[in-house]
């Protein structure tokens, strides 16, 4: 089963880059190359182990996938339910390491299987390449987005009434990052 890894340090407590990367809706699209449509399934207003997600790539692509794992802030991990009728089967996982200096490790992984099998002598090194591709464009723009003031604010704010407070006044969204 071929696996694809991107790693980026940023500067942020692991807490906060969790947050960031789980973001949906017009955050999410703001910083996220990859997604084009994301949103919970079957009534779910926040992720959580065993809560579905519908994501609708920039590749015209779409797949519905289940947490697996949701341990903020140190790791998430997904699998696919129904997807692109290539792949047998398609997982990942992000992890969080908060490292002593106060910046954070973010480790993602996927792990793929193509069908046909008797494509994969093929499919496997596209796919690798294709994945590898998009995976380090969105690490990229994670990191980029991890030091953007209005897409942190934004997902600070989240952070904030998930733990009781109220919103803070909302201020004018800055233009959307370029896609890489």
């Amino acid at each position: 089963m071929p696996r694809i890894e991107a790693i980026a340090v940023v500067d942020l407590p692991a807490a906060e880059a969790f947050a960031l990367s789980q973001t949906y809706g017009e955050i999410r699209y703001r910083w996220d190359p990859f997604v084009r449509e994301q949103h919970l399934l079957d009534g779910a207003t926040r992720a959580a182990k065993g809560v579905r997600t519908s994501t609708m790539s920039r590749h015209g692509l779409s797949m519905v996938s289940e947490y697996l794992t949701f341990r903020p802030p140190t790791h998430v991990g997904m699998r696919m339910v129904k997807g692109p009728p290539f792949f047998e089967s398609f997982s990942g996982g992000w992890h969080f390491t908060e490292r002593d200096d106060g910046t954070t490790e973010a480790i993602w992984r996927y792990n793929f299987t193509c069908r046909p099998s008797f494509i994969r002598p093929v499919a496997d090194p596209i796919g690798k390449w294709l994945l590898g591709r998009d995976i380090r464009r969105r690490i990229e723009a994670f990191r980029t987005a991890c030091s953007d003031p209005s897409i942190m604010a934004a997902v600070r704010a989240t952070l904030a009434v998930a733990d009781g407070e109220t919103a803070p006044e909302p201020t004018a969204p800055a233009a959307p990052t370029a896609e890489a």
